[in-house]
């Protein structure tokens, strides 16, 4: 395994310790990938196996045409999904697949996630969209999620999850935790009589702000 095989796969099983550690998946569901720099391929986490038994030599590396470079392991059977996702995204550079509760149920109702809090607003660029529904594995399932991505980075897959890309794997989580806490809040604001969804003139203020002047730079 070569210096970037590893460094990126050190990055992946990372990430689906913290994605365990959060609840945002229960045993092997979800899926973790992310662009090996410099090179056309992406490296994604192996099918069936645990986020907490995964080492650097299982996570398997492929082209974006699907076809394995590195690894003896079967990549995760949503690879399909994420490369679709990379080849109409160059903005994105990790994904992270996620079964959470609250999104998984806004999956099932296929209800979008309306554009009310301020930090999901600033980190996916709006309301979080529903996809149509198809099959797992499926490329259809692919060119359907880049369709609810369209100027978001994060999407709810109907009757199955979410998905967040950003620019990284760390940013990528944490757009999926955003996504996560988003859904309950909006469990909860239903209970409570309602939401109130943001303009779009503010949706679009703090989205600039996020991406243009929030943090140190």
């Amino acid at each position: 395994m070569n210096i970037k095989y590893h460094k990126i796969s050190k990055q992946i099983i990372s990430t689906g310790l913290q994605m365990l550690n959060s609840s945002l998946v229960v045993g092997t569901w979800g899926n973790i990938s992310a662009r090996v720099e410099g090179e056309p391929c992406i490296a994604i986490t192996p099918s069936g196996v645990d986020y907490d038994n995964i080492e650097p030599e299982e996570i398997v590396i492929m082209d974006l045409d699907g076809n394995v470079v590195f690894g003896d392991k079967k990549p995760s059977i949503e690879y399909n999904l994420h490369i679709e996702v990379y080849k109409n995204r160059q903005d994105i550079n990790g994904i992270v697949h996620t079964h959470s509760t609250y999104c998984t149920a806004m999956a099932i109702a296929r209800k979008s996630i309306p554009a009310a809090a301020e930090d999901l607003v600033q980190i996916v660029g709006g309301d979080v969209r529903v996809s149509e529904y198809k099959l797992p594995g499926s490329v259809e399932l692919g060119k359907a999620a880049v369709r609810a991505l369209e100027n978001r980075n994060a999407c709810i897959l109907a009757n199955h999850g979410c998905l967040a890309g950003g620019k990284n794997l760390k940013e990528a989580l944490k757009i999926a935790l955003i996504v996560e806490k988003s859904a309950q809040a909006t469990v909860f604001a239903q209970m409570m009589g309602g939401i109130v969804e943001l303009s779009q003139h503010d949706i679009d203020f703090m989205r600039d702000f996020y991406l243009n002047k929030y943090g140190q730079r």
